[in-house]
């Protein structure tokens, strides 16, 4: 009598197994480095904007008040200020600015946030308005 062997062994099933379980564990890994990276992207925007938001306010100030405002911390602000101004801060988001030089007057906005790794993370916007 002849057998028929079409069916799988029981070592070939383990080893299919393994490979996919290994698949399948690489695929995750990517996914949760995908999500980790979109919110670091999302977050850079708000911060970009936020940061954005208060050089507009600032160049649509006079410029001789530009220096005495900025040194007197007019545009530091936190994540109440920020929720005040109808923005959506981030998790514990600070504006902080500086101004240096006369004409023209080098302005600069720092925004700080706290990640979701805890990590603080820091966009900075610099120009130069002269008046």
């Amino acid at each position: 009598m002849r057998r028929n062997n079409k069916s799988f062994t029981l070592a070939e099933l383990l080893i299919s197994a393994i490979i996919m379980g290994v698949a399948l564990t690489m695929i995750l890994v990517v996914y949760a480095n995908c999500c980790s990276l979109e919110e670091a992207g999302r977050n850079l925007i708000v911060a970009t904007s936020h940061a954005d938001f208060v050089m507009e306010d600032i160049r649509n100030t006079n410029f001789s008040n530009i220096s005495t405002n900025v040194n007197s911390g007019n545009w530091n602000w936190n994540s109440t200020n920020i929720t005040s101004a109808q923005l959506t801060p981030l998790n514990n988001e600070t504006i902080t600015t500086q101004a240096s030089g006369t004409n023209p007057l080098d302005v600069t906005v720092t925004v700080t946030w706290r990640d979701s790794q805890q990590k603080n993370r820091t966009k900075v916007l610099e120009t130069l308005i002269s008046g």
